[in-house]
């Protein structure tokens, strides 16, 4: 487990101080997917390089396991450090190294003998598809490889915790997926905790089980994925939910209800179900807005809807929604802080 307690972090500015992280709290369980998502300038970044010390935190606490890390000597962060890796959003490989070599690369650090290493190094190469590359060097892959193997070199030293600071940024869109399927892959099979540090709404949406919400250098919102994004509360949620405009799509017109429906890996159907729900139920819903996506046999992302008539039409609605798998719908008011 991962906790993190009422943690600040400033930095020396041109204007003085400048808090970057400001009390933030939370706890993240074993095996899970979580993500931090955020503005640019949030304190993301930060946040996670205060996670494994890479960053002191000014005030507050990390502890990994029961373990406070900001007590530990250096010697005892860069032991810890084996079990937290990262991932980045550049890569961070070794140009000079072939692919197996970088992968042995913290393996020759932890002291573990060469052999021992290389047969390490291709069975990871394996787990992330690319048997074929041990002797290419990163120049010669494409941004997708070159990322798989930056995930294997994190996972050389049998992490506990994988880190990933906008790991798919750099890839394109069916990259990305690939990505994390793989993430997604490693955590059912080896039990690893995944942090997923990033901007992009539909990375959290594919692969995340919990999320926090980062604005300012505090944590604004957090929980589960499918209510946060279901029904957001605070302003930088609903920016992010919303990002053409969330204050005007939260006013409704007098006698109007605003229905927010998630598909959270919902099965691709060819069945119109808005147009469906308005021919068994006559409610004729509006369509306020919509981001959705098929990727391969599930579809993401959201559709407010604008349900006119009484509640009783609002909760035939929902109910009709949520009898579908990996569909979620929730009312969706003004009252958002």
């Amino acid at each position: 487990m991962i906790e993190i307690k009422n943690l600040s972090k400033t930095f020396p500015g041109a204007d003085g101080q400048v808090e970057a992280l400001k009390n933030v709290s939370l706890t993240i369980e074993d095996g899970d997917i979580f993500g931090i998502i955020g503005m640019s300038g949030a304190g993301k970044s930060t946040l996670v390089r205060c996670i494994n010390m890479l960053e002191r935190p000014t005030e507050g606490s990390v502890r990994i396991d029961g373990r406070d890390m900001g007590a530990l000597s250096q010697a005892e962060l860069r032991q810890v450090r084996r079990n937290v890796t990262m991932i980045f959003q550049n890569f961070n490989l070794l140009m000079q190294r072939t692919c197996l070599k970088n992968i042995c690369f913290p393996l020759e650090l932890a002291g573990v003998k060469k052999v021992e290493a290389r047969k390490r190094a291709r069975e990871l190469l394996e787990i992330v598809g690319l048997p074929d590359k041990a002797e290419a060097y990163p120049a010669q892959l494409s941004g997708g490889q070159q990322q798989r193997i930056a995930i294997a070199r994190a996972l050389a030293t049998d992490p506990k915790v994988l880190l990933c600071d906008e790991a798919t940024s750099a890839l394109d869109p069916n990259t990305t997926h690939a990505i994390l399927e793989l993430i997604r892959d490693i955590n059912r099979k080896l039990g690893i905790t995944v942090i997923i540090i990033t901007h992009q709404m539909s990375v959290v949406e594919e692969i995340c089980n919990h999320v926090a919400i980062l604005d300012g250098g505090c944590v604004v919102e957090t929980g589960d994925v499918g209510a946060v994004f279901s029904s957001p509360k605070s302003a930088a949620a609903r920016r992010l939910v919303f990002p053409e405009g969330a204050q005007e799509i939260l006013n409704p017109c007098p006698g109007e209800h605003r229905l927010r429906v998630v598909f959270n890996g919902a099965p691709t159907t060819r069945t119109p179900l808005i147009a469906q729900m308005a021919i068994e139920l006559n409610i004729p819903a509006n369509i306020l807005s919509a981001s959705t996506r098929p990727i391969g046999d599930k579809v993401y992302g959201n559709v407010l809807l604008g349900i006119p008539g009484d509640q009783g039409n609002l909760k035939k609605a929902i109910q009709y929604f949520t009898g579908f798998p990996g569909v979620l719908a929730q009312e969706v008011t003004d009252h958002a802080e």
